[in-house]
């Protein structure tokens, strides 16, 4: 009943645009919940949830991303499959960004965890293939089977078109000559558009440098971040994770390359 309730609240709230209680729920509900009833077990799948959102297909991929953020955090060990498939949920939810009409405001905090998860899970799964000594012949089988997921290519690949696609160094540049308000309205769309492609892509920048830090491609990561002026407060100083992995990926690359 409580996660009825929660995806009957939380669809409501996406279509009605209602940011304030997106990030409300997003941020306190599905963590209490969390606590409450799903401590190491996982969530009822998007399949059992789907009568509670008109089935709707955007909705149940943002519910997955969720889903599988939580198992990542609680569950463990988790396996090749389940990684893939969380591949798969995010080349499918990024797909629907790129390609499809997205009408949604979704909270900052939330498109900055996306981005933080996808590159969090690219680094976890490439440590877990790593690690053959422990692996038992179905989880060698399993690697193999999966061998396309979180392939280093297709995740900068994602990430390059996220930014591509936004505009977002256009936007900035603009800004810096008064035709834009992106950093004024921290983002958001109050002209009833949509605030998830542009402030993915920006988030996607940060990113970008943080694959190029773990790849060792200091220059490349530097370059990815060019567009935001980090002299000055902005969309990336809003949400504290995001502010902190700016700061620590410039610093250390900076510090590669010994400047």
């Amino acid at each position: 009943d409580s996660v009825k309730t929660f995806v009957v609240h939380l669809y409501r709230h996406i279509r009605d645009k209602n940011v304030y209680e997106i990030h409300q729920m997003y941020e306190g509900g599905f963590q209490r919940l969390s606590d409450r009833l799903f401590r190491d077990t996982p969530w009822p799948s998007a399949e059992a949830v789907a009568p509670y959102c008109d089935g709707d297909h955007v909705f149940l991929l943002l519910y997955r991303e969720l889903w599988y953020r939580h198992a990542y955090a609680r569950l463990s060990p988790l396996t090749a499959s389940h990684r893939s498939e969380s591949w798969n949920n995010y080349c499918d939810l990024f797909s629907v960004v790129l390609h499809g009409v997205v009408n949604m405001q979704l909270p900052n905090q939330w498109l900055w965890d996306m981005v933080d998860e996808f590159v969090y899970q690219f680094q976890s799964f490439c440590q877990y293939r790593a690690k053959l000594k422990n692996k038992t012949e179905d989880e060698l089988q399993q690697l193999k089977q999966f061998d396309k997921a979180w392939n280093v290519y297709g995740v900068l690949n994602y990430l390059q078109a996220l930014v591509e696609k936004s505009m977002i160094a256009q936007i900035l540049e603009r800004e810096k000559e008064g035709l834009e308000s992106f950093t004024a309205t921290d983002g958001y769309d109050y002209q009833g558009g949509s605030n998830v492609l542009k402030v993915l892509g920006y988030y996607s920048m940060i990113g970008l440098l943080r694959i190029h830090c773990l790849l060792g491609d200091y220059h490349t990561g530097l370059k990815c971040l060019a567009p935001i002026n980090l002299n000055q407060q902005g969309v990336y100083t809003i949400v504290i994770g995001s502010h902190i992995s700016t700061i620590y990926h410039y610093g250390f690359a900076n510090l590669m390359m010994r400047r």
